[in-house]
């Protein structure tokens, strides 16, 4: 198997767009529901499929589990137990998604283990670690893209406090105060998501009407305040609106990107991005969702380490430019050609790799001179025993690719 191209599965969640991922795998616009996520993988939930030479279609999960070896190489086949440790979406964001955080390897092994022990299926809405892995991310902006993430430093946060104070958040912003450190940021942040309803029903109307009055006097935290509301608006009852006061926030613009490690508190709330994560289902939600939150499983695996959150732009590599992190399971990289380049890159056959087309159309060639047109939208599936590729854009326009592999980790 050589150079296959992919066909994906789209998860139609109710925060998605109706236009964003049908517009780029040229579908009718608008689409009759949400289109939240693309995904390109060999998650057992929706994996990606590969045509045969017969036309009959295999996923690239039984593909993978039929040759581990041959499809991943021996050192990541040994690794993750056959298993490819990477799955990479579009994400396309038209409202928030829920703030959430996900557990270390050591935690989400143990949680697991207690779950599995006390008989909690794997499918229960209530299941914390339906599997036993860690699951980093890491969220690189196609377009302009809103999200918080980290806790803000605190000193910088009480400025923000101070600025919306109201009768019943001074006493929370003393409390920052009188400890402006991560254990601080902890003993409020799990006050607030503790509180009584009833406390919270009084607290929250106050602190929109305040961040309302200061939009209209054009105060310095007018996104924050606008996030605040929106939430809000959303969610006039959870203590995730709270929450979001200590988190950063951030704009990332295209080709700019953050890494989401164990234990950091994010909300993804507006915006399209390609994004490549663990191959993993544990998420710890804070709230701002319907869905299970368990807040003292959330407090055990939350950092409130703080301060600004790293924007990654990528290290040149050549025309790559590579998104470095400490995540064993994933690299992100990222070519560009624009308007009249046709410079040739090579691609080595060291691991597994999934390359995604987001702009113009590209021309892989093989080493035995076969040729695949990828185009936007598309992606292909490259086998660890294959050998290296040759690439180039096939129209004078701009064209961008992704290319996921495996992370590098020691033997």
């Amino acid at each position: 198997m050589s150079v296959e191209l992919l066909r994906n599965a789209v998860r139609p969640y109710a925060w998605g767009s109706r236009t964003t991922i049908p517009e780029l795998l040229g579908r009718a616009v608008p689409a009759p529901h949400p289109e939240a996520e693309l995904w390109m993988g060999a998650h057992p939930g929706d994996p990606s499929r590969i045509a045969g030479p017969d036309g009959t279609e295999r996923t690239l999960l039984e593909v993978v589990e039929a040759d581990p070896v041959g499809q991943l190489g021996e050192r990541c086949a040994g690794r993750w137990g056959g298993r490819l440790p990477f799955l990479l979406k579009i994400l396309a964001a038209e409202e928030p998604l829920s703030m959430q955080a996900h557990p270390s390897a050591e935690q989400a092994a143990e949680g697991y283990a207690r779950e599995e022990a006390a008989g909690i299926p794997r499918d229960a809405p209530n299941r914390n670690y339906p599997d036993p892995t860690a699951k980093p991310e890491l969220v690189c902006a196609l377009t302009e893209f809103h999200a918080l993430a980290g806790f803000r430093d605190p000193h910088r946060t009480m400025k923000l406090l101070r600025a919306v104070e109201t009768p019943g958040l001074s006493k929370y912003t003393d409390l920052l105060a009188a400890q402006p450190d991560p254990d601080g940021l902890r003993a409020l942040f799990t006050t607030w998501i503790t509180l009584p309803q009833s406390a919270l029903d009084e607290l929250l109307p106050e602190v929109l009407d305040a961040c309302v009055l200061h939009i209209k006097e054009h105060g310095e935290f007018d996104a924050e305040c606008r996030t605040i509301l929106e939430l809000g608006e959303a969610h006039p009852r959870d203590a995730g609106v709270l929450a979001a006061l200590l988190l950063n926030r951030l704009t990332l613009s295209a080709g700019e990107a953050i890494y989401l490690p164990a234990g950091n508190l994010h909300l993804y709330l507006h915006g399209t991005a390609v994004e490549i994560l663990a191959n993993s289902d544990n998420i710890l939600r804070c709230g701002l969702t319907p869905k299970h939150v368990d807040v003292p499983e959330l407090l055990r695996v939350v950092d409130f380490a703080c301060g600004d959150m790293p924007v990654l732009r990528g290290e040149r590599d050549g025309r790559m430019s590579v998104y470095r992190t400490d995540a064993p399971e994933f690299e992100l990289a990222r070519a560009e050609w624009a308007a009249g380049e046709t410079e040739e890159i090579v691609l080595d056959g060291s691991g597994p790799q999934i390359l995604l087309c987001t702009e113009g159309a590209l021309r892989i060639t093989t080493e035995e001179g076969r040729t695949v047109e990828l185009r936007r939208g598309q992606s292909v599936w490259l086998p660890a025993s294959d050998p290296a590729v040759r690439l180039r854009p096939c129209e004078a326009g701009p064209a961008h690719l992704f290319r996921a592999t495996a992370g590098t980790f020691p033997d």
